[in-house]
């Protein structure tokens, strides 16, 4: 299982485009400073920490990546999209996506991320499926996966959520599970079981730790041993959600992840 970095983590702390004044940390240098100071491998990559960005800019990005040996992995889009009641609304959506592709192609990614805003509905299901099937063969050509992160009202269930993964179907198609939703039910680590088992890369949502070293939401060693039970070996994003500095929480947080990696299977 590799640990990487969700860039959302610094959203809070770093400008987005270019190089700031004062030597303070960028996008740009988030890559080495993934491998060199917090020993992660990897960046999942907050689409509006894009914002404004030319192809140039996503250029040298990857560049800066693949340099740090920490590679752009996916490209998430965390403001839900609606594609299932507005036509307007879903063509809008349907670009951006598309869009979207187009940028996780250029950073070198090999998934992009997406959330819907729709009723637990059997209309807006079917259509958010067709309307998914239709726009997959552009994902195709730009050599990407479409992962699917859980959001309030249509995918917020996991039998739900998988049920639209198998409706949409194929190959490119799976799931983005994380910490932070599985801890919103009664039984995170069944949360948890079922959902990794499809998908392409999983959350570890970190909040900060007290003087103690505990951790103030989930118990990240049960997220792990959750998914370690199913048989789920990709990726692991560290995505720091809490309000103090990253790098400290993010470090402690790693320490505990890498143990739980480590421990032999029952």
């Amino acid at each position: 299982m590799l640990l990487t970095l969700a860039t959302r983590s610094f959203a809070n702390t770093i400008p987005t485009v270019g190089t700031s004044d004062g030597g303070a940390l960028t996008m740009l240098d988030l890559p080495d400073y993934a491998v060199r100071q917090l020993q992660l491998r990897g960046l999942n990559v907050s689409a509006a920490m894009l914002s404004g960005w030319s192809l140039d800019d996503l250029d040298l990005l990857r560049d800066r990546a693949d340099k740090a040996a920490c590679p752009c992995l996916t490209l998430i889009e965390e403001a839900p999209l609606r594609i299932y009641d507005n036509p307007e609304q879903c063509s809008a959506a349907v670009d951006r996506i598309k869009r979207l592709a187009a940028a996780g192609n250029r950073l070198g990614c090999n998934a992009l991320a997406l959330r819907f805003e729709a009723p637990d509905t059997d209309e807006a299901f079917e259509t958010i499926a067709a309307e998914m099937r239709d726009v997959m063969p552009v994902i195709e050509r730009h050599e990407l996966n479409i992962l699917i992160a859980p959001w309030k009202g249509l995918t917020h269930e996991p039998a739900r959520l998988t049920e639209l993964l198998k409706r949409i179907g194929g190959f490119r198609i799976g799931s983005l599970p994380s910490f932070a939703h599985a801890a919103l039910f009664d039984d995170p680590r069944d949360v948890l079981r079922k959902l990794a088992p499809y998908a392409g890369a999983i959350h570890a949502s970190v909040n900060s730790f007290d003087s103690k070293g505990k951790h103030a939401g989930f118990d990240l060693a049960d997220g792990v041993e959750a998914i370690r039970s199913v048989g789920f070996l990709n990726t692991l994003a560290i995505e720091y959600v809490g309000d103090d500095d990253p790098t400290v929480n993010i470090e402690q947080a790693r320490v505990i992840l890498e143990k739980a990696i480590e421990e032999p299977s029952e």
